[in-house]
């Protein structure tokens, strides 16, 4: 599965992990919203929640925006594609480490290759960044987890328990 990611250019260049990702080989880049391919969008104000079965919506090609989350409002995610949103899980990265929702570009990135099932595709997207084995030892058993459920509102369910988690 290809990853491609509109990029912003808004985040400081030394921890763009977007950035790493294309000198790795491992994403492509677009500086133009037009040129992002149609896929899954990786997108926090998506109404629906990913799931393994959006994998058939992708055609094979994954799409993130990497901006700053201060930027990251709802119209910077314009581009075409179905719109989804991932659920629950906890940064590894060290400027957001332990806070949920607040992931990487490699982070959403490689939670969604592990939702859809392909888990070693995950692991290499994180190999360059010291922290990535981390991310999914964190969130081992959430993703586990939501990749066996059977659609998005399976996947809500298991969100839901995670955050109740949270707020006791």
């Amino acid at each position: 599965m290809e990853c491609h990611v509109y990029y912003e250019g808004d985040d400081d260049p030394k921890k763009c992990t977007a950035r790493r990702l294309e000198r790795f080989d491992r994403a492509i880049l677009h500086r133009s919203m037009r040129a992002v391919p149609y896929g899954v969008v990786l997108n926090p104000h998506a109404e629906r929640a990913l799931s393994p079965t959006d994998a058939d919506d992708a055609l094979d090609t994954l799409v993130a925006l990497d901006c700053s989350w201060e930027s990251a409002e709802q119209a910077a995610f314009s581009m075409s594609g179905v719109h989804r949103a991932l659920p629950f899980l906890v940064a590894a990265n060290p400027v957001n480490y332990g806070r949920p929702f607040r992931l990487t570009t490699v982070e959403a990135l490689a939670a969604a290759l592990r939702i859809f099932g392909h888990a070693e595709a995950a692991a290499d997207l994180l190999e360059p960044f010291r922290w990535g084995e981390t991310f999914l030892t964190l969130n081992e058993e959430p993703l586990r987890r939501y990749a066996g459920c059977a659609d998005s509102s399976e996947v809500v369910a298991v969100q839901d328990e995670y955050l109740a988690d949270e707020d006791t």
